[in-house]
């Protein structure tokens, strides 16, 4: 089974401030409603610790794997719980510059025999997708 959300939000910044702010992981509890604290490098085949908190749900914390850091450019990791095909999670950051900035496309693809018992957690998340993207948005143009 696979569900992917996907979002997008224009950033009137240069594509070099929206990397920065992205990977300005120690500054995320200041300004990120939805991933509340990362620790890692973003840095491809790094380890990090996410601690994400979906709309209305707990905060969970996961150990995905770093698959793509090209500044100005991507920023994605790849989740699991427990095994491959259970329960992955592909999360991306992908900055497109265009005339006056950028356009940050937010996405990620579950997959697995558990996705679909997380429709309402996934529903949250794409949620609170929105919320990380006006607030990336808002801390990149002040």
């Amino acid at each position: 089974m696979t569900r992917r959300i996907a979002t997008a939000i224009d950033i009137d910044a240069p594509a070099a401030v929206v990397w920065r702010v992205l990977v300005d992981f120690s500054s995320y509890p200041e300004w990120n409603p939805f991933i509340r604290r990362i620790n890692g490098e973003a840095k491809v085949g790094s380890r990090l610790e996410v601690t994400v908190q979906p709309a209305n749900r707990k905060p969970m914390t996961f150990r995905p794997t770093v698959r793509m850091a090209e500044p100005d450019r991507e920023l994605r990791w790849l989740g699991r719980v427990l095994l491959p095909g259970i329960f992955d999670g592909e999360h991306a950051f992908i900055i497109e510059p265009r005339a006056g900035g950028c356009r940050l496309r937010h996405e990620e693809t579950f997959r697995g025999i558990l996705v679909p018992a997380f429709g309402a957690m996934l529903d949250d998340t794409a949620a609170s997708f929105a919320s990380l993207n006006s607030a990336l948005k808002q801390r990149c143009e002040a």
